[in-house]
């Protein structure tokens, strides 16, 4: 037995008996090393365990994670509901694009696709069950809007990312995102009014709609969020991850003093759910390390890299055949464990072909969105449909339908890379 197919068979094996990834990742690496390397080499485990979390970028992710937290509880989502609804207007459908406009709007302050599918469907699917929407095309709608947090900044993807990628800015990799997250928004948008129509969805809407100005200005502070942090970045005034230190204190304050929906007692619960929330990414990317460190030891992640190259000389061929293997995965893992694990494997066939690393990491993180509202695992599918109180398989024949539109909005910004190397490029970032 060859050290890589050790590797390789023994985490396979481990997914498929049910481990969790953190466990998979960290025994596989294990074995892999124990098969191809000599028995000493098992002493470097703990040091290459540490070295892969010991990067001071990664403080940014338990941070933003917290500061997610703090907006989905201080109320801000019910504020962005009533400026969409204001927006939008009482029309057929209105209230589910409502929906997508507030995932996309919470995207831009939680990064995560499920913290962001919670706050959203506990305020909106009630509305939406009363207005005559079905519970599972309800949290479809929202699964897939609250899959556009993985690309509109800050994403916890993309930090990743970034960290794994040599030489990446993360500022360009956040102005990347910004057009593509608009666009997957907009591509939900369109069947689920074209849907909403068709079905007669909506039809006990009664509501009428708010005064713009008044709803603007209650949702503002919620609003900011994402320019503050966006704009400390872009003018040099604080680092990615004091951004998230910014971020966190500002919610803080939201909470607290301007929306009051949080007070002193609620702050340890709050912080305690977010370490719990943060310490299973960690130690996923913990492992992931050691997983690294074996592939790259045992030369695992060259071999796979060439098999695919070998496949074809073709760049537009290879890149489609790792956009059907992202979007596969997608379907049964996470986001971030989908970076860890494929890119080591990925980065020589990017280098080969000479592709944009910001580009290219704009559409794995969009090609995985996609993957977070596919069944069979459908992470942020699971959160909604628990919320709306139905099985998960009664939601898949509406979320095929917005998969696939989003599918083709991912096609169009692979055809075009303007559409993500553009903004970076017009603020000054190297792409």
């Amino acid at each position: 037995m060859t050290p890589s197919f050790a590797l390789l068979a023994s985490f396979a094996v481990l997914l498929f008996m049910g481990a969790p990834i953190a466990i998979a990742l960290g025994f596989s690496a294990v074995v892999g090393i124990y098969f191809g390397l000599d028995v000493y080499a098992l002493a470097t485990v703990g040091t290459n365990t540490y070295n892969g979390i010991a990067k001071y970028p990664l403080i940014a992710i338990p941070l933003f994670i917290l500061t997610g937290m703090i907006f989905e509880r201080s109320g801000v989502a019910r504020g962005l509901v009533e400026f969409a609804g204001a927006i939008v207007g009482p029309r057929r459908g209105g209230l589910a694009v409502v929906a997508v406009l507030v995932c996309m709007m919470m995207g831009g302050m939680s990064g995560s696709g499920p913290a962001d599918a919670a706050a959203v469907a506990m305020v909106m699917i009630p509305s939406m069950m009363r207005a005559g929407y079905p519970r599972e095309f309800s949290a479809s709608v929202i699964a897939a809007g609250a899959s556009t947090a993985i690309l509109i900044p800050p994403s916890v993807a993309l930090i990743i990312y970034s960290i794994i990628v040599p030489g990446v800015d993360l500022r360009a990799l956040f102005a990347g995102g910004i057009i593509p997250g608009i666009l997957a928004g907009a591509a939900i948008i369109i069947p689920v009014l074209l849907l909403s129509r068709k079905h007669d969805f909506g039809a006990q809407e009664t509501r009428s709609q708010s005064a713009l100005l008044p709803a603007f200005m209650h949702a503002l502070p919620g609003l900011l969020a994402p320019v503050i942090i966006l704009g400390g970045l872009r003018s040099g005034l604080f680092t990615p991850t004091e951004a998230a230190v910014v971020a966190v204190a500002y919610g803080l304050v939201i909470g607290m003093f301007v929306y009051r929906t949080i007070r002193l007692r609620d702050l340890y619960r709050l912080f305690v759910d977010s370490a719990v929330t943060s310490g299973v990414i960690m130690l996923i990317i913990t492992l992931a390390g050691i997983f690294a460190w074996a592939g790259a030891a045992l030369g695992t992640f060259d071999l796979l890299a060439n098999g695919i190259l070998s496949l074809s000389g073709n760049e537009h061929v290879v890149l489609a055949l790792i956009m059907v293997v992202l979007l596969l995965a997608g379907m049964v893992l996470d986001g971030v464990s989908i970076y860890l694990i494929m890119l080591p494997i990925l980065m020589p066939i990017m280098q080969e072909f000479g592709w944009s690393p910001v580009w290219f990491g704009v559409v794995m993180a969009m090609n995985i969105a996609i993957g977070q509202f596919t069944p069979p695992v459908a992470v942020n599918l699971m959160v909604t449909t628990r919320i709306a109180g139905i099985p998960l398989e009664k939601s898949v024949g509406w979320s095929l339908w917005l998969v696939l539109s989003m599918a083709i909005a991912m096609t169009f910004v692979i055809a075009f890379p303007s559409l993500v190397t553009w903004l970076p490029e017009l603020l000054g970032y190297r792409t």
